[in-house]
């Protein structure tokens, strides 16, 4: 059993480490198993840190979070502006006729849940997202807030001496 600490802070999590058993194998040099609460201190340590609140806008430096890289590139490559949101959101279009850059918000509103299960593994966040139009003088104006539950299963294989992975998002 692992248990992961936020900086600065030893004080134990909210969760009690339940004991499991690894099977028991032989035909391997090594083997790594990790505990539910292994991830569950995690997910607290790094929820306690602000590490699942993250601003993107056209000058973030994001790029090496592997995350938030794919959403990134699609930012870059739609170039997401105050029209594009305006298209979708009516509202945003008459607030916003000049099209500006927009900025995201995206906060962590409860400690992220993770979950092992025997092949995969599930994730569980609920946050919200502030969409922010930036002005010519930089000064952010708030558009709209969303908030998001997502729920996402995660099996990964190894296949051809390759670990693979498949995401499946079930909510």
């Amino acid at each position: 059993q692992g248990i992961v600490y936020p900086a600065g802070n030893c004080s134990g999590p909210p969760y009690v480490a339940a004991p499991f058993t690894i099977p028991d194998q032989s035909d391997s040099m090594l083997y790594l198993a990790f505990s539910e609460y292994f991830f569950q201190t995690s997910s607290f340590a790094y929820y306690t840190a602000g590490a699942f609140n993250i601003t993107i806008a056209e000058e973030s430096n994001l790029v090496n979070s592997f995350i938030f890289f794919f959403f990134l590139q699609t930012c870059s490559y739609f170039n997401i502006s105050t029209e594009i949101f305006g298209s979708i959101i009516p509202e945003v279009a008459k607030y916003s006729v000049t099209p500006y850059p927009v900025m995201l918000k995206l906060m962590a509103t409860e400690i992220p849940i993770i979950s092992l299960e025997q092949d995969s593994f599930t994730v569980e966040i609920q946050g919200s997202m502030e969409v922010f139009a930036v002005l010519p003088d930089s000064t952010p104006q708030s558009l709209f807030t969303m908030n998001i539950a997502a729920n996402t299963s995660i099996a990964l294989n190894i296949f051809d001496q390759k670990l693979m992975g498949s995401l499946c998002l079930n909510r």
